[in-house]
């Protein structure tokens, strides 16, 4: 296994531990098969594992197994605060104890805002104490290291860096996600303020490995080093020097066992020119089904009307690659979630991106087919529960 290191000098294994998709039997966990799991992976080195409140289960039976194989203290845990359901410093403190007594834990290693959406966000919470609190509870050891988790496009990403002074970040980050969520852009940014940066969906959910074209499998198939979709995947990741840890949401031994032999000889500088035009056929062949051409550089923003448009363009473009739900899901968290709308309903048709897009895009056109296809009536629904609610500010 590779490392690198956090802000603080730990070594953190360059693959962690996914454990938002254990195997499920009958409704619940099954714990004695992700149980081998972790076990297969700490075996290899694999020392960061991350769960959040919000996946059911999820934290209980990593302290369960962490619990009775005695290697809690050698391990990292990371899970993630539900800011979206505080309303209190009261709330607060009572939700991260009951996050200890799932974990089985006096102590969380990196803790997380989940899914912090915007600066409008955050500055409610900080109107709640958080900063206070999260000072405290760094000074008594019970958080060694805060962070936050994204969704999002790039300027807004940038924007929370500054925000507070975190000690690391997790977001979205694949070869089909360069240039869109936080991005290349802001991994760097990320990475010059001195932000360990731990990547999430590094396969796009299995995406990268059972959902791709022929065209791209063939491409993969003639180079001459022979790698599975997942290795070239992950490697590219690994490739870059910004990158910390990368996320592996490993649901068989079997996985396990592979991706930790990847990560075992790993490094940067692996991708020459070769590679990396190789890669770009790759991208070719997946944006073949793309309905815009939209290069995620953002020359069209900011909107006057607060329209993600490389964000709705990139859910757009994916509800024809890797299909509807995967679209709705990931335009909801970019667009709706979050204190003022991003939608592609905000749109007024001014035309301003328009004469910014080096690539002469019908915007407005593409803007209007999107909130069509990506607006269906349980996306107001659940715009409308957010607004009723006040979940993200």
């Amino acid at each position: 296994m590779n490392y690198r290191q956090d802000k603080y000098g730990n070594s953190i294994s360059i693959l962690g531990f996914g454990c938002m998709r254990f195997t499920q039997a009958m409704g619940r966990i099954d714990v004695d098969k992700a149980e081998r799991e972790i076990l297969a992976a700490y075996e290899a080195g694999v020392n960061y594992y991350d769960t959040a409140y919000v996946y059911p289960g999820s934290e209980a039976a990593l302290g369960e197994i962490l619990q009775r194989n005695h290697i809690r203290d050698k391990v990292y845990i990371a899970t993630k605060l539900p800011h979206y359901l505080i309303r209190s410093r009261e709330r607060l403190e009572s939700l991260f104890q009951e996050q200890l007594k799932r974990l089985r834990t006096d102590h969380v290693d990196y803790y997380m805002m989940h899914m912090l959406t915007d600066a409008d966000t955050w500055e409610r919470m900080r109107a709640l104490g958080v900063e206070d609190w999260l000072e405290e509870k760094k000074a008594s050891g019970a958080i060694r290291q805060v962070g936050f988790s994204y969704h999002g496009g790039t300027d807004m990403f940038c924007r929370l860096v500054d925000a507070y002074a975190w000690d690391f970040c997790q977001i979205q980050y694949n070869y089909m996600d360069e240039h869109s969520q936080a991005g290349r852009r802001g991994l760097h940014y990320a990475h010059e303020k001195g932000l360990p940066v731990v990547i999430m969906e590094p396969l796009r959910g299995g995406r990268l490995v059972t959902r791709l074209p022929e065209q791209a499998l063939r491409v993969f198939s003639e180079h001459p080093i022979r790698r599975t979709p997942a290795q070239w995947a992950l490697r590219w990741l690994w490739d870059q020097p910004e990158v910390t840890c990368v996320l592996s949401g490993m649901n068989s031994v079997e996985m396990v066992q592979d991706n930790c032999a990847t990560a075992a000889d790993a490094g940067v500088g692996e991708f020459g020119p070769q590679e990396q035009q190789m890669l770009r056929r790759v991208v070719d062949a997946i944006n073949a089904k793309m309905k815009v051409g939209c290069t995620g550089c953002g020359y069209c923003t900011p909107c006057p009307r607060n329209v993600d448009i490389p964000g709705t363009f990139a859910a757009y473009n994916r509800r024809y690659t890797e299909g509807k739900l995967r679209a709705l899901v990931e335009y909801a968290m970019c667009t709706a979630f979050r204190k003022t709308s991003t939608a592609a309903s905000n749109c007024v048709g001014c035309g301003k991106c328009e004469g910014h897009c080096p690539q002469h895009l019908p915007i407005r056109e593409h803007l209007e087919q999107a909130r069509k296809e990506l607006e269906p009536p349980i996306y107001r629904l659940a715009r409308k529960v957010v607004e009723k609610l006040k979940l993200f500010g």
